[in-house]
């Protein structure tokens, strides 16, 4: 599929990609509509809180995955899920390990590649038996999770998950984690240094002994935490190594359902190996759109109902042939 030529155009005066990262983030405001709370125990013994708005007659259904340190209480998630429930879709939104405001129960958590998490909340999903049609929608680390969960499965996805979106994707994520290294990159990187570290000295109370705090405050980088917390935790050998087995650029060219990739070319967090045009114009099913502006998880618009270009765009592309 030839990449598409997109139609998204920034308020006037919100061209800079910074403004379009910043400015939802700090004054967004939406309702909270996945207020149904379930617990789902894990294989391993840990816990997924999955947070559900449903309706009796919906009877199709999107997941929703936040970012790095989100939750499903984002006001991304949370201006997708009402967009999704304008359209009479149900919606679940799933917070990661340690994600939902209390702390999982092992030693490891999240990271770019746990598809498994993502496949158990799937299977819980279509357990209920109350939905042939289901949709994924993938933000961040979570669209980069969404895809590389597709891409793994290639033709072997359930045919009741039919289709997929994912914005604002670090599908390289050692060009990610290059670009987050510039120096006009430096507020970002310093918000989600601060988060996980508190997240690390949480661990060291959960599990003394096992993980220590020993250079942490002097972390600026995700090479350095992922070398030192991420990869080992999780079984990879190196930073490099988890950035190389969790990416989901090399396996897209399997991906077997339509799915729609929107990366913003002034996107402050992506480097310039996460536009993957080429698997694109490979697959049949990646459609991939690029607009000039929209930053990361941005592309704001200003209307009555509050619903930002990247929601309508998500309902229409989902709701076609469904």
């Amino acid at each position: 599929m030839p990449v598409i030529e997109s139609t998204y155009h920034p308020p006037l005066g919100f061209w800079n990609g910074h403004l379009q990262t910043i400015y939802p983030a700090l004054y967004r405001r939406v309702p909270w509509i996945t207020r149904q709370r379930e617990r789902l125990t894990t294989h391993d013994g840990d816990f997924l809180d999955l947070d559900w708005d449903t309706t009796p007659a919906a009877g199709r259904l999107a997941i929703l995955s936040h970012g790095l340190e989100g939750d499903s209480r984002n006001h991304y998630i949370q201006g997708m899920a009402a967009a999704l429930q304008r359209a009479d879709w149900d919606t679940l939104a799933w917070n990661f390990r340690g994600c939902s405001g209390e702390q999982n129960r092992l030693l490891p958590s999240y990271h770019s590649g746990a598809t498994g998490d993502l496949q158990a909340v799937v299977d819980q999903a279509l357990a209920t038996g109350r939905y042939q049609h289901v949709a994924l929608v993938g933000f961040s680390l979570g669209g980069n999770l969404t895809l590389k969960y597709l891409g793994d499965l290639g033709p072997g996805v359930d045919p009741r998950l039919e289709r997929a979106v994912a914005f604002s994707v670090p599908c390289d994520l050692a060009s990610s984690s290059r670009q987050l290294e510039g120096i006009m990159n430096r507020i970002y990187m310093r918000r989600f240094l601060t988060r996980l570290r508190e997240k690390i000295r949480q661990k060291m109370i959960l599990f003394p002994g096992q993980i220590h705090d020993a250079g942490l405050d002097a972390m600026r980088t995700f090479r350095a935490f992922d070398g030192a917390y991420t990869a080992p935790l999780h079984g990879f050998a190196s930073a490099e190594d988890y950035w190389r087995q969790a990416s989901c650029k090399p396996v897209l060219r399997r991906i077997a359902i339509p799915t729609l990739l929107v990366n913003a070319r002034n996107d402050p967090f992506l480097g310039p190996r996460c536009f993957p045009e080429k698997a694109a114009r490979e697959n049949p099913h990646l459609h991939f759109e690029a607009p000039r502006s929209g930053g990361h998880v941005g592309f704001m618009t200003f209307n009555p109902q509050n619903e930002y270009w990247s929601e309508t765009r998500a309902v229409g592309f989902l709701s076609e042939e469904i």
